[in-house]
């Protein structure tokens, strides 16, 4: 990874006050520059269909020990970036190729027969758990990158973003990924802390006992939760409508100590190494 791209990249979004205006336009030395290394990119203009024949597509070069090495791999070197690879290859693992079906409508409350929306606004995509619309127009990749980088990755679901982790990591050199020793260490212990939580303890009480496993930020480990839920790691395993209280939390925010973590998802994913 080229230092000088990244900093460009995270500088372009974030100061020591946090975020800042987002550009009308990227361009100028430093863009060029950054986009040359593959860092930043244009605005990307697609119709729904064509993003997920690419993604479909990305799958025969993207293997799930991929996914599964640079996840392990960033648990020590703290390179956050490889992380949410394994969320977009699981959520679409079973992706098959599909029009665009509107889901107007589709959705009512029982109580009151009150039409709500899903996802996104594609019936086929909600079956998958992503956020997908019809068609997207100057869409900021750049953005969902920074996001990327910064903390891991806070839009899994979103089928641009899917797409773009995908073809990112399908760039990644396989042979710099290399599992150590302290990575399976590091994943051992993630699971004896999840295996440690209350049975009433949520998402946030979870993030406290990572703390000092692995070289993270509270937003990072928010964001590895995150992870591990749209990986189906971090399952819930009773129906707990209405529940999440007051936090940001999506796809683990109805997770609860009593669910502990899917046995079955970490043997497939990371048997290899257990």
């Amino acid at each position: 990874m080229d230092k000088k791209a990244k900093q460009i990249l995270l500088k372009t979004f974030w100061s020591s006050q946090g975020w800042k205006d987002r550009p009308y336009v990227y361009e100028g030395e430093d863009f060029v520059y950054a986009k040359s290394k593959g860092m930043m990119f244009d605005p990307l203009t697609i119709h729904h269909d064509e993003a997920v024949r690419q993604i479909v597509e990305l799958h025969e070069q993207v293997t799930k020990e991929k996914v599964a090495k640079a996840f392990l791999h960033s648990l020590s070197t703290r390179k956050i970036h490889l992380r949410s690879a394994l969320a977009s290859w699981v959520l679409t693992r079973q992706f098959v190729q599909h029009s665009f079906e509107s889901n107007a409508g589709r959705y009512t409350a029982p109580a009151n027969g009150v039409a709500y929306a899903m996802y996104g606004d594609c019936y086929v995509c909600d079956s998958y758990h992503i956020a997908g619309l019809e068609s997207y127009t100057e869409e900021d990749m750049n953005v969902l990158n920074f996001e990327r980088h910064k903390w891991g990755g806070v839009r899994l679901n979103y089928l641009p973003y899917v797409l773009q982790d995908l073809q990112l990591m399908s760039k990644e050199p396989e042979l710099e990924l290399e599992v150590t020793v302290a990575d399976v260490a590091i994943w051992r212990q993630v699971l004896a802390a999840i295996e440690s939580c209350e049975p009433t303890d949520a998402a946030r009480q979870l993030e406290k006992r990572l703390a000092g496993l692995f070289p993270s930020s509270k937003n990072e480990r928010d964001a590895f939760m995150e992870i591990l839920a749209s990986a189906g790691i971090l399952a819930t395993t009773k129906d707990r409508p209405g529940r999440g209280g007051k936090n940001d939390f999506f796809a683990v925010v109805n997770w609860r100590g009593e669910d502990g973590y899917s046995r079955q998802a970490v043997q497939d994913l990371f048997g290899t190494w257990m």
